[in-house]
């Protein structure tokens, strides 16, 4: 699959030291999947939720953190949405951002 952007993950890794590790297995799974459909994800990563319009948001860390994605089968892309604690991810609506 193809992941826009990695550089959230950096980003959130640096700030979240101790999410690094988790965020970077994350991508190299993600990366080199070829889901095409929900079920294909959740062979990946069995914590995995569809929360509507094309978001599926992914426990990192043993649900420590969350990152909310948007993703295309059609065109193999994932666009990574919100990665954040939580705490924070309780306060937005994953389906709308």
């Amino acid at each position: 699959m193809v992941i826009i952007s990695k550089t959230i993950l950096a980003e959130f890794g640096a700030q979240y030291p101790d999410s690094a590790e988790a965020l970077n297995k994350w991508y190299d799974v993600s990366k080199h999947a070829d889901w095409n459909s929900f079920s294909d994800i959740k062979k990946s990563f069995n914590s995995v939720d569809y929360i509507g319009n094309d978001r599926y948001v992914f426990n990192i860390k043993g649900n420590k953190y969350r990152l909310a994605a948007m993703i295309f089968f059609n065109i193999r892309t994932v666009f990574i949405r919100f990665v954040g604690t939580h705490a924070e991810y309780d306060k937005i609506d994953c389906s709308e951002i």
